[in-house]
């Protein structure tokens, strides 16, 4: 990410990231604003004003203050080919470029089916904004895709430069780091990752974004091919199985009291 943009999370609904990235000018988009409140809040504070949308995905949390912040459609919307989606926008899919005049940003649009059937990844200035497809040690549910289809998904993300921030929709890490623990217990990347989430958490501070090379060397979802994993789960017979082994464990996990 070049020196003159800077990069905010901001907490929405209960566990929700809504992302600003905003420029030396103080111009700045907002991604899958879930929340009106918080985002006003935010660009208030930080002297910043509003220029485009970026949506990931229809979830309500995500979209649900998108048309409020366009100043009566005269700030852009940018989101996937789905009628859920029921505000005015430009619609963008797989092999699209977004390009923003204020801030001067251009980002690659990306197929991520399976945590919901249109949902869309935006990538550009070393940033991989993914909604809920890739969190921070863990992966969306699979509400309307199939787990072959989340796995192609994960491995277009993972084969990014390893340097690309990722920017997810929920704080989910210190979760999902207690269940990567019980499919990948040797890990020392998953161990460092999980002291750093407790850490970030008990100051407050959020725990991505992360690069993708921290997510390569803990995130489970994205080692369904290594050996750890392999061998914690030995009834599966390839790497679609071992994932969607895996996803089912992650739905019913419920990580232990802090």
């Amino acid at each position: 990410m070049s020196d003159d943009l800077r990069i905010l999370a901001v907490p929405a609904l209960s566990d929700n990231y809504v992302w600003l990235l905003a420029d030396a000018s103080g111009a700045a988009i907002a991604v899958d604003p879930g929340e009106v409140a918080p985002v006003r809040a935010a660009l208030a504070r930080e002297k910043l004003r509003l220029t485009a949308v970026l949506l990931t995905h229809h979830h309500p949390d995500h979209i649900g203050g998108a048309a409020a912040l366009t100043d009566g459609g005269r700030i852009a919307i940018y989101a996937p080919h789905d009628e859920r989606i029921d505000v005015p926008c430009t619609r963008v899919g797989d092999g699209d470029r977004v390009a923003i005049e204020s801030p001067a940003l251009r980002f690659d649009v990306i197929a991520v089916p399976g945590h919901t059937k249109s949902h869309i990844a935006y990538f550009g200035q070393g940033i991989v904004f993914c909604g809920d497809t890739l969190f921070s040690v863990g992966c969306g549910r699979i509400f309307e895709g199939t787990p072959a289809q989340m796995l192609a998904s994960l491995d277009r993300l993972a084969a990014l430069p390893a340097d690309t921030l990722v920017c997810c929709g929920h704080e989910y890490t210190e979760a999902n780091c207690a269940f990567a623990e019980t499919v990948d217990p040797r890990n020392a990347a998953l161990s460092r990752r999980l002291a750093q989430a407790r850490a970030q958490r008990g100051h407050g501070t959020p725990t991505v974004p992360v690069s993708l090379a921290e997510e390569r060397a803990c995130n489970p979802f994205l080692r369904v091919d290594t050996d750890a994993i392999v061998a914690a789960l030995p009834d599966t017979q390839d790497r679609v199985g071992r994932f969607a082994e895996l996803r089912r464990r992650k739905d019913g996990f419920q990580a232990p009291a802090a």
